[in-house]
């Protein structure tokens, strides 16, 4: 058995304990939208972490293996690295329902050219993704949901304690349901302007084909962004009502990976 130990006592052994209950909060953290992008500095993320599991550490009776660098406790950390991920990919998924309806919007719109720079992936996504991620953004932290998850990441150690197995087939099923939620909360967005955008481009086409001589590009374009802004804004209401219960489903979906 390969014991840590520099001689410290009791401090090191508490030392311990605090780095490995940081190991699930620290992998959620840095998986997780909001917590994980590029905007936030990778120290604020660890003072964060290390704070949550100072928390936890005083709120349960959580145990470090005896023997950090031996197999069963390598594998317990690697236990608690896909725990931790899994709860933070749980809401990458419901985040990424409205950036993939962005897609087929401002494609529909002849806006896909209008790029901007993504924090979250910190890849390019068109403009109207970048909307659409601010909205589900502002609505995650108004109504608290960011509080809930990190209230789950506490419990979760309740539930599933180092040292626990956690992964097992059906919660690869979780997972690929999440998937699937995600691309009909998509397709919920995206359908009605979508819907109105083709009802143009018809338009457009039919129009084209009566007076050949219009510049096709020169009237489509601009007529199809209009309609497509005129369309997001009648459809505001309900987009905020999906937002909401995407951050509501987003904690929900986290939930279910870590209850028994």
């Amino acid at each position: 058995m390969l014991q840590l130990d520099f001689g410290f006592g009791a401090l090191e052994a508490d030392f311990w304990r605090w780095m490995f209950v940081m190991t699930r909060i620290a992998a959620a953290m840095f998986a997780a939208p909001l917590f994980g992008t590029g905007t936030v500095p990778y120290q604020v993320r660890i003072v964060a972490s290390g704070a949550i599991a100072m928390l936890v550490c005083g709120w349960t009776d959580v145990a470090a293996p005896t023997a950090l660098l031996s197999i069963n406790g390598i594998l317990s950390a690697a236990n608690e690295v896909l725990i931790g991920l899994a709860m933070g990919f749980a809401l990458q998924l419901s985040f990424a329902a409205p950036t993939l309806a962005a897609e087929v919007i401002g494609g529909g719109m002849g806006m896909s050219i209008a790029t901007t720079a993504d924090p979250v992936s910190g890849a390019h996504s068109p403009a109207m993704g970048q909307y659409f991620a601010v909205v589900l953004t502002v609505i995650f932290l108004g109504t608290g949901a960011h509080l809930n998850w990190i209230a789950l990441l506490v419990d979760s150690y309740r539930t599933f304690p180092p040292g626990t197995s956690w992964l097992a087939a059906n919660r690869i099923d979780l997972i690929g349901q999440f998937a699937t939620q995600m691309f009909v909360t998509a397709i919920l967005i995206a359908l009605p302007v979508t819907l109105i955008l083709l009802l143009v481009q018809v338009t457009t086409g039919i129009i084209s084909r009566s007076a050949p001589s219009l510049n096709l590009f020169s009237l489509g374009l601009p007529a199809g962004v209009l309609a497509g802004l005129a369309a997001m804004i009648a459809a505001a209401p309900m987009l905020t009502d999906v937002m909401v219960d995407i951050s509501a489903t987003a904690v929900a979906n986290a939930g279910a990976l870590v209850l028994k």
